[in-house]
């Protein structure tokens, strides 16, 4: 699956690319950000769930989808993590958030 969404997103960034409506350093910045948001997602998927003997990644509370990064500037990212708790009442969703904000790639702590 994961390799799909990639060739279907290298395939919409080609198209656009060759209609012109994108330029060739928007598609790199975009990628960019696709990789970065993978690193986090890569670090943050195996977070175990505090009730549950499953991660995170396995309940489907995070996916590849909910991790997005954008550049505010050189060497500055903001990383917008949305997750789903497995019910709508959880009450460990604050936890389960502190876990994703603490355990996110060692190379954005403290960058806020």
């Amino acid at each position: 699956m994961d390799i799909v969404l990639s060739l279907v997103s290298l395939t919409v960034t080609k198209v656009l690319q060759f209609s012109g409506l994108v330029d060739k350093r928007d598609a790199l910045r975009t990628r960019k950000m696709e990789e970065k948001a993978l690193e986090v997602y890569d670090v943050i998927r195996s977070i175990r769930d505090p009730e549950k003997p499953n991660t995170l990644e396995e309940l489907d509370v995070v996916t590849e989808k909910c991790v997005e990064v954008q550049e505010l500037g050189e060497d500055e990212y903001l990383i917008i993590i949305k997750f789903s708790p497995t019910v709508p009442h959880c009450s460990l969703a604050t936890l389960i958030a502190g876990n994703l904000h603490f355990r996110r790639n060692p190379l954005y702590r403290g960058r806020h």
